[in-house]
């Protein structure tokens, strides 16, 4: 309706809103039936008989809406039935026929309120005094009848309060979204901002079920008064680093703990523990209430409190204040040293999972969220010189369908996708055409620039989401010729794997893509096939470290098969498949790793935010992508330097990269022998040396790294 929508004196449009007028029950009126029906939608002209300024409908300031020309009560804070209630005196009457006068007056009263509300009279907070439609809040939490919520059917409204409006207070709200939305489900919330004026003057709590505070500015004493009216209606506040208290609670400065890493020991609702790094703020809690379900404390002498939890009123309602920035991520301008960083990043996943902890014990759903739909693959070539005998090669070998089949697997090529064909775990459509491609997760002329290969990754199959980037190349690995390199590309798996029994989670933001390569038999690499999942991994490290000046982002490569932050956390990972026909391997490489996907754990784009900050740097962040064709084109050079001179051509860049160097470990369990690492072997093992000098072969199929205790452990099967 942009710019079709007119109004009188030049008015402007600011908001539309909807408002649904549910039927009340037929009654009886003047001994006559009357059948009641809908409201019809407002009309955007006001009846020729009203009067100009009659019925102008003001704000109290109190949250309820009044008519001017009566001052009674016309909308009213809480108006759970849906209905609006009428004036004073006539407590019975709703809106529900056109042809009724009082509905009439109303309906023009509202109207010219519209007329001549001011843009600063127009609330920044969705506000629906509507009733369920057909039971549509009912469906939507059936089993929480308890829970403050728009009654509507719309998503429950989180609210943000992050004090004035100033710069660093648009910055924090940001940080707090971000983090949020991380945690909830937003298709069940909708997270707004509550600046300070809609804070005293719109009837926000009415569709408001958390109240985030997010401020270390004071709250002034009207703001303050009306968070307490809202917890003593049953309302639940969240405190993030704030000034807000209440209940006798008094925060206290400790300005060596200002912006530092501390440690945090914090009790569960069913009196588990996590512990964790946390970012504090520098105040405490002191005196206060007993604790409730949650509470925090660091780990000092004092156990100064952190986190406290506590229910106020009659009605439910609950609060849980924290003085740790729990909506600080860990490469956040206030974090001081690269120190804090590591440690605040490592313990990153327990920053959210205390944060889930907190929601959940207020109400919300932290549910996982509903896995996406499958979507169809893209037949896109990285160069144009193969289109010709790719597609006669391809004509050759699809059935009259257009059909290839695996063992798991049906491809059906086509040249155009409609919704109508319907997409499976066991049958993908493929669309040939290359104009009907686009995504804005993957850049096929960034990828052509970058590709520098003669065989690897020429030929993509791409999915936006698809179950596992390992299965679609079934069909096709043994039957094309080796020359056009297949790759499968994707943005989301919903059955990512990893080693083993393991899962691969697949977060948008992960370079996600499984290669074929040919390996003969009778070559370097042919007889020391283990070696594969070293070469990806180091050509993952090789793409982002040979870029110029990104030669000090600490992206490292475990044994065996790991791409690592420092020796701090996983960021990617390799798994390989590889099948001897005759005289070939047809490997099938496997490889995802973090890129942009900042949470829960880390990803390279934050190593790279990070040395920018240490080294007052200005290095660019990087896409999927791009570092996929980096990476395929990398390790096509190492898999050729490999097969002319061994593993003596690769291992010096193996060593400068991985983590293990010098490292003290024990065999097999806490009690084994202690060992040094040594390196690889000549097939690509792990070598342990013991203090009496033995030199030790462990296969990665049998043991693997558990980095923070320090062992080498046997895989449980």
């Amino acid at each position: 309706m942009e710019e079709r929508l007119q109004m009188d004196n030049g008015l402007v449009a600011q908001k539309i809103v909807s408002v649904h007028l549910k039927d009340p029950a037929p009654k009886e009126a003047n001994g006559a039936s009357t059948k009641q029906v809908q409201a019809p939608p407002l009309s955007p002209e006001p009846s020729p008989e009203t009067e100009p300024g009659q019925g102008v409908m003001e704000h109290s300031g109190q949250g309820d809406w009044k008519r001017a020309d009566e001052g009674s009560s016309l909308l009213r804070r809480g108006c759970a039935s849906g209905s609006v209630p009428a004036a004073d005196g006539d407590p019975g009457h709703q809106l529900h026929l056109s042809s009724c006068h009082e509905c009439l007056e109303l309906e023009n009263s509202t109207i010219e309120s519209v007329r001549f509300a001011s843009a600063e009279n127009i609330p920044d907070i969705p506000c629906d005094h509507s009733s369920p439609v057909d039971g549509a809040a009912e469906e939507l939490h059936p089993k929480q009848e308890q829970r403050r919520g728009n009654i509507s059917g719309k998503a429950p409204n989180i609210l943000l309060y992050v004090g004035s409006s100033s710069e660093e207070a648009m910055g924090r709200l940001q940080q707090v979204l971000s983090v949020l939305t991380d945690c909830v489900d937003t298709d069940s919330y909708a997270l707004y901002h509550l600046p300070e004026d809609s804070a005293l003057r719109d009837p926000w709590p009415d569709n408001c079920l958390l109240l985030v505070i997010a401020t270390r500015e004071p709250i002034p004493k009207d703001i303050h008064q009306k968070f307490m009216a809202y917890l003593s209606q049953g309302g639940k506040v969240l405190g993030l680093s704030s000034s807000f208290t209440f209940g006798g609670f008094q925060v206290t400065s400790r300005d060596m703990l200002r912006n530092t890493a501390q440690n945090l020991v914090f009790s569960k609702a069913d009196g588990s523990e996590v512990r964790l790094n946390v970012l504090s703020s520098g105040c405490v809690y002191e005196e206060g209430p007993g604790p409730g379900k949650l509470q925090g404390h660091l780990e000092n002498p004092d156990k100064d409190k952190m986190i406290v939890h506590a229910p106020f009123g009659s009605r439910g309602g609950e609060a849980v204040l924290c003085q740790v920035h729990l909506e600080l991520p860990p490469s956040a301008s206030v974090v001081q040293t690269q120190e804090d960083f590591n440690v605040l990043k490592s313990s990153n996943l327990r920053r959210h999972e205390v944060l889930k902890e907190i929601l959940m014990t207020l109400g919300l759903s932290c549910d996982v969220r509903q896995v996406p739909a499958l979507t169809p693959l893209y037949l896109l070539l990285a160069t144009e010189e193969i289109q010709d005998p790719f597609m006669q090669w391809l004509g050759r070998h699809v059935d009259p369908e257009g059909v290839i089949k695996s063992s798991k697997l049906t491809l059906k090529f086509i040249s155009s996708y409609t919704s109508e064909v319907e997409v499976t775990p066991s049958f993908i459509p493929v669309v040939t055409d290359p104009d009907a491609f686009s995504s804005e997760h993957f850049n096929l002329e960034t990828y052509r620039r970058n590709l520098q290969t003669s065989r690897l990754g020429k030929v993509i199959l791409f999915a936006e989401v698809t179950p596992t980037t390992m299965s679609l190349l079934d069909g096709l690995m043994f039957e094309m010729p080796q020359e056009m390199g297949l790759i499968a590309i994707a943005v989301r798996q919903t059955q990512g794997k990893g080693r083993g029994p393991n899962a691969w989670l697949s977060p948008v933001g992960c370079a996600l893509f499984t290669l074929l390569v040919c390996i003969p038999l009778r070559s370097q690499l042919g007889q020391r096939i283990p070696f594969v999942q070293h070469l990806m991994s180091l050509a993952v490290v090789e793409a982002v470290r040979s870029i110029p000046e990104y030669e000090e982002i600490n992206l490292r490569v475990k044994w065996p098969n790991d791409i690592y932050y420092g020796d701090l956390m996983k960021i990617g990972g390799v798994l390989v498949n590889s099948t001897l026909m005759g005289e070939t391997f047809y490997i099938l490489i496997g490889c995802g790793f973090n890129v942009t996907n900042s949470n829960p754990t880390i990803c390279i784009n934050d190593l790279i935010a990070e040395h920018n900050k240490q080294h007052k740097a200005g290095l660019k962040p990087l896409r999927a992508d791009y570092l996929i064709a980096r990476a395929v084109t990398v390790l096509e050079k190492l898999i050729g330097t490999f097969q002319d001179r061994g593993p003596n051509g690769v291992l010096p860049l193996y060593y400068k990269y991985w983590v293990h160097s010098g490292q003290q470990v024990r065999l097999g369990s806490p009690e084994g022998p202690q060992v040094s690492i040594v390196g690889l072997d000549d097939a690509g093992f792990l070598q342990v040396h013991h203090m009496g000098g033995e030199v030790v072969t462990v296969h990665p199929d049998g043991n693997s790294f558990d980095m923070l205790r320090n062992l080498i452990l046997p895989k449980r099967q």
